[in-house]
């Protein structure tokens, strides 16, 4: 017999969530209680069996004009998908919930790969979920598409990195690249740590910066406060924070180019000079010195005594790390902060025993072209050498057609007109 519950326990939410298969920090108690900061109502909902809980989900309730609403569970129900009777059950009583609440429609977007995919987003044969798909839509569940851009609320593509192996096999997946920087270690000497509260404005330089330069919609600083806030509160929240202390960067650099100086007068030295094999060397350390010397008057016109270059806020919930909110400063982007903050979350997760860290959202395109506000993030997450990964997609279980028509055509103008005004911040 089963029995729907519109106000589950904290506790007995979380205890099942945490055996779940799908679990995703959205789906967690926390999540729901950040979201009341955007105006959201959470309802933790499930369905029991015999007096025992089979699944749950966190419903967020946006209040509209007139009494209704709409109804969003972030990543999807916490239920086993393969289980057709069970979801279909479940889709039943939670529409009726959704009904008393006026809720004109129900969105998931299910943290499910649609199929494998390799690091160029070609499809690998194997396992998939194109059964899922169909069933859902067969049961009323309006698909919303294979979407590639980050149109939906969620992004439908990320990168996952596979922590459950030995630290050097983790390190020789990343890109040469990266590798390259990586095992030059902290060269400037930047100082990374861990934040707390008091750290949020430094944060929010960086995310701003970002905002900015990758054109990436950003919430008020209060958002990210209560963010970390929550989840810090249960232990399941980091902030990780790079900075560069000014004075000793420039005597870093200046110590640098007078490393290169040397080299240059020892090649140009009558012992060497009339050797025609060192040309090559010495205008690879001519084209350094320039490099160093622009970089280090940069850095001189820098007033500030420290720098905040890059920050990123995690959230650890399971077996799995997520680095959610975050970026970079747009100087000094050349000293690679943001390889060493990722570098040491990673670091730090696999070293607290969790099995996955994920990038939090990327694009659908496998190779952006430059000119693409989002190359830059996707190449970075890329080469640190995660598994591409493509989710199943969003989904609208209707209650109200007509309204539903209405409402998204007011949501579409709404985003389209907050995007234009993020863009003149």
């Amino acid at each position: 017999m089963y029995e729907f519950i519109s106000n589950v326990s904290k506790d007995e939410y979380e205890n099942f969530v945490s055996l779940s298969t799908y679990t995703h920090f959205m789906q967690s108690y926390d999540f729901g209680k950040i979201k009341e900061y955007k105006g959201f109502t959470p309802h933790y909902v499930a369905l029991k069996k015999d007096k025992k809980l089979v699944c749950a989900a966190l419903i967020l309730e946006k209040k509209l004009i007139l009494g209704y609403s709409y109804f969003y569970s972030p990543r999807g129900y916490v239920i086993d998908y393969n289980n057709k009777e069970l979801l279909k059950k479940f889709t039943e009583e939670l529409s009726k919930f959704a009904k008393e609440k006026k809720a004109i429609y129900i969105k998931i977007d299910p943290a499910i790969k649609l199929h494998k995919i390799d690091q160029d987003g070609n499809e690998i044969s194997g396992e998939n979920n194109y059964d899922l798909v169909n069933y859902l839509k067969r049961i009323g569940y309006k698909h919303l598409g294979y979407n590639l851009g980050f149109e939906h609320e969620q992004p439908r593509f990320t990168f996952r990195i596979d922590l459950d192996n030995d630290w050097n096999s983790i390190f020789q997946r990343m890109h040469p690249t990266t590798r390259k920087i990586l095992n030059k270690g902290n060269q400037y000497n930047l100082d990374i740590y861990k934040g707390d509260i008091k750290d949020i404005k430094d944060f929010y330089v960086t995310m701003t910066e970002t905002s900015k330069r990758e054109g990436i919609i950003q919430s008020p600083i209060e958002y990210y406060k209560k963010f970390y806030e929550v989840f810090n509160k249960d232990g399941l929240s980091d902030m990780y924070i790079v900075k560069a202390n000014i004075k000793y960067l420039i005597k870093n650099f200046q110590y640098k180019i007078s490393n290169v100086e040397e080299e240059i007068n020892k090649l140009n030295s009558d012992q060497y000079k009339n050797k025609e094999k060192n040309k090559n060397k010495t205008n690879d350390l001519n084209n350094q010195l320039s490099k160093l010397t622009k970089q280090l008057e940069e850095i001189k016109k820098i007033t500030d005594d420290e720098v905040i270059l890059s920050s990123i806020i995690t959230v650890k919930y399971k077996d799995k790390v997520w680095t959610v909110h975050g970026g970079n400063n747009s100087i000094l982007m050349e000293l690679n902060a943001n390889y060493l903050c990722y570098y040491t979350i990673m670091k730090d997760a696999y070293e607290e025993g969790y099995k996955v860290m994920d990038c939090f959202g990327t694009c659908g395109i496998a190779n952006p072209d430059k000119s693409n506000p989002i190359y830059g993030i996707h190449s970075f997450k890329k080469r640190l050498g995660g598994e591409y990964t493509e989710f199943i997609g969003e989904f609208d279980y209707v209650n109200k057609k007509f309204l539903y028509r209405i409402l998204l055509i007011a949501l579409k103008i709404r985003r389209k007109l907050f995007r234009i005004k993020q863009k003149r911040k």
